[in-house]
């Protein structure tokens, strides 16, 4: 039980709380959670914490605090253990069960006070819910539009690629073809001109044999050494 609360103590919701210490919402959770780990006592109402000033005060301490957050919130805990041990403290302010409500005016005040404050911060939080979920579809829809965009800007890349590649590929063999085709026609020509040298040779061979054999029978006739020669010649 809470003996440290004096009466007509502002109570604080986490949302009022994340905003007093200067840190999120789900950081005033985790610290609340390792107070509690460590033996801290909340105010509770149900499963909700209820945040007073000392509370506050612990909160900036594991903010603030250059220790592990479990050291500090062990000293803590022993601080708070000594304001609960002192003889001069007064009861909890709140009770814990609806059907108990205390019948001191400033007590429900108090008590009334703060469930109006954490209706209101209920209703932010569920405001800026709705506001995150609409924002988090926003951006879940313009990933997908994202993703479709660059899904189709490489296909048509992939497409624009092939599509040149072919072409070049086709510029390729005609190109080759026609490098082809040409060095048959050079290799035709040479060989017409290869066969025709051979033809001039065989043609000149055949000439020089003829004239051999007309000089070495002209030679061999019983005629005058020069006349025979002579004769030769005039054939």
């Amino acid at each position: 039980m809470r003996r440290d609360i004096h009466p007509n103590e502002r109570a604080f919701s986490s949302k009022e709380v994340a905003e007093e210490v200067g840190i999120a919402t789900p950081t005033v959770r985790k610290y609340g959670q390792i107070l509690e780990r460590n033996g801290y006592v909340f105010l509770k109402d149900g499963d909700r914490r209820i945040f007073v000033q000392s509370d506050i005060g612990a909160l900036i301490a594991l903010r603030d605090t250059s220790k592990p957050l479990d050291d500090t919130a062990k000293d803590l805990v022993d601080q708070q253990k000594e304001r609960l041990e002192e003889p001069n403290e007064i009861e909890i302010a709140i009770t814990d069960t609806y059907e108990n409500l205390p019948y001191d005016p400033n007590q429900l005040k108090e008590f009334f006070t703060f469930l109006v404050n954490e209706l209101a911060a209920t209703r932010e939080m569920n405001v800026q819910l709705k506001s995150d979920m609409s924002e988090l579809k926003t951006k879940v829809s313009r990933l997908q539009q994202d993703h479709h965009v660059i899904s189709s800007s490489i296909g048509n890349s992939a497409q624009k690629t092939s599509a040149k590649i072919e072409k070049l590929s086709e510029q390729q063999n005609i190109h080759y073809e026609t490098l082809l085709q040409q060095e048959k026609q050079k290799s035709e020509l040479l060989q017409k001109e290869i066969q025709d040298l051979r033809d001039e040779q065989t043609k000149e061979w055949s000439s020089q044999n003829d004239f051999n054999k007309r000089l070495e029978e002209a030679i061999q006739k019983p005629k005058g050494k020069w006349g025979g020669i002579f004769s030769m010649f005039r054939k």
